[in-house]
């Protein structure tokens, strides 16, 4: 990759000193670290990720995202095939989310989301997915464009792909044909995967010894809290652990995990799962994987005794609240989302240098 020295560092310092000359923190950007604030790190990728994201950015002014970066459609599909690029459409979601609610973080949120619409070959394009691939050819470096990225759009906090290296999703499926219902077949591409017919299995990473991003395992065994979820669990929540130095980074670390659980089943991928199914095929995919605390909005669990058993497996508390929006669609609410967290990290205590 070309780096044009002179241009991108007049570019860094512009974009570090902010707009009319004002320091990225005043604009949101990452803050100094507060004695008061929880270091957090949420795992996870696409809207599931973005809501952890839009709720604990109102808590915490340490927040890193880890993103997994197995995605093949869209945007991020074409342009992983044409350039050989890591997949920026859930990193660039995690930055959008992290964007603050002022004016200059809400307009940098709606540019980078914004799609092209032709008749050509730009039909679809996200701008930031656009821009996330310009600063890493210039750069040559996943973690300093994402850096730079952030610092621009003043985001409240970092984002961070969970592996240097473009993955494929494989899933095994049973029922994959609908004319073979027993049959077990194998489904590949994240795209498929979370629409897929049929039961998924188990799903697992090509490669399947993937190396993690340093700065992600060093985010994870540094961090006070690790939240994992919600989102699209074998295509979004699971891929983690499927990377061997991330998962041992989530068995080792001294933080507190909390595993957000999603509103309702996800059709095809996770179609009729009950909340301790969920907690079952985790337990499958990570059998040394300890959990503090399982989040769940209160609506969605039917028989709290079968997911209170489901989470003492994993050594972890059931928390029941209220975090679905009140419009009746399967999403969170960002402020009651950010209010049970806020909640859950005082009742189960402090850790680490910010108690």
């Amino acid at each position: 990759m070309t780096v044009r020295t002179p241009r991108l560092s007049r570019l860094r310092r512009v974009v570090s000193e902010g707009r009319g000359g004002r320091p990225a923190e005043a604009r949101g950007g990452r803050p100094r670290r507060r004695g008061t604030q929880p270091k957090v790190v949420a795992l996870g990728g696409g809207m599931g990720l973005s809501a952890s994201l839009a709720a604990l950015r109102r808590i915490t002014g340490d927040l890193t995202a880890v993103v997994t970066v197995a995605d093949d459609g869209g945007s991020s599909g074409r342009l992983r095939d044409e350039l050989g690029v890591l997949p920026p459409g859930d990193l660039r979601k995690a930055l959008a989310a992290l964007c603050g609610d002022d004016d200059w973080g809400q307009t940098w949120a709606r540019v980078i989301q914004h799609r092209f619409q032709s008749k050509g070959e730009m039909h679809g394009h996200a701008v930031g997915n656009l821009l996330i691939v310009a600063l890493w050819e210039q750069l040559g470096d996943h973690v300093q464009a994402l850096d730079l990225v952030g610092r621009l759009l003043g985001a409240h906090g970092r984002v961070l792909p969970m592996s240097a290296v473009p993955l494929e999703l494989q899933a095994l499926v049973k029922g994959h044909d609908p004319d073979r219902p027993e049959e077990v077949g194998i489904v590949r591409g994240q795209a498929t995967v979370a629409l897929t017919p049929g039961e998924v299995q188990s799903v697992h990473l090509v490669p399947n010894d993937p190396p993690a991003v340093p700065e992600a395992v060093e985010a994870v065994l540094d961090a006070d809290w690790v939240v994992l979820g919600p989102g699209s669990w074998f295509s979004s929540v699971i891929p983690h652990l499927l990377v061997p130095e991330l998962l041992d980074a989530l068995t080792q670390t001294k933080a507190r995990r909390i595993l957000s659980l999603n509103l309702a089943p996800q059709p095809g991928e996770t179609e009729g799962f009950s909340p301790q199914r969920h907690l079952e095929v985790l337990g499958r995919h990570a059998p040394k994987l300890a959990l503090d605390v399982v989040l769940a909005d209160e609506a969605a669990v039917p028989d709290r005794d079968s997911l209170t058993d489901a989470a003492e497996r994993f050594g972890a508390a059931v928390e029941l609240a209220p975090v679905a929006r009140t419009d009746g669609t399967p999403r969170h609410d960002p402020e009651l989302l950010a209010a049970a967290y806020d909640r859950i990290f005082r009742m189960h205590g402090r850790i680490g240098p910010w108690r």
